[in-house]
């Protein structure tokens, strides 16, 4: 029940607001534990994924494109622009291993969030349960009846080897037969 005294100026409660200040607090500390290559990948990653980059090489590109076709021929350096294309090429090379850098930090954060998701959504479901089974003997104890199939069924704790275990099945076997 959330009380006067736990409900803040925001209209939040503490515990939201706790929450919410930790997140960002381990955010903050994965940013300075990020080492000087991941920190430059990063950068570089966010500067590609800009309109600043796109207006930047919108002008370099159409500029080295209208000198080397359009311009006097005393200004042309590339009239074939092939040394544009190398350039555009060596850059997507660089592009990419960062973009790829990026990815694989985004991946492995991902996979502790899931993680905590598991352990939580676990716990909640453990707790639940518990609950359940309290909540249904009380109600044995006040002589009001409880009895229902689905409340059996969610009394029971939920093995998350045998969720995983059935996940794994092949999806042309729903029943779990292997044939």
């Amino acid at each position: 029940m959330v009380t006067p005294d736990s409900v803040g100026v925001e209209g939040m409660a503490f515990v939201l607001r706790r929450n919410i200040a930790e997140m960002r607090d381990r955010r903050e500390a994965a940013a300075r534990a990020a080492g000087p290559s991941e920190r430059l990948s990063q950068a570089i990653t966010d500067f590609a994924g800009s309109m600043p980059f796109v207006l930047l090489h919108l002008a370099m590109f159409g500029g080295w494109i209208l000198i080397n076709t359009l311009g006097p021929e005393s200004l042309r350096f590339d009239p074939s622009l092939v040394v544009l294309a190398m350039a555009a090429s060596v850059e997507a090379i660089f592009l990419s291993t960062f973009i790829l850098i990026s990815q694989n930090r985004i991946s492995a954060a991902e996979r502790k969030r899931a993680e905590l998701d598991l352990q939580i959504n676990l716990l909640a479901e453990h707790e639940v349960t518990r609950l359940i089974d309290l909540v249904t003997r009380i109600a044995e104890r006040l002589d009001v009846p409880a009895s229902d199939p689905d409340l059996d069924e969610l009394r029971q704790d939920v093995a998350p080897g045998v969720v995983l275990d059935t996940l794994a099945e092949p999806e042309d076997s729903p029943s779990g037969d292997k044939t």
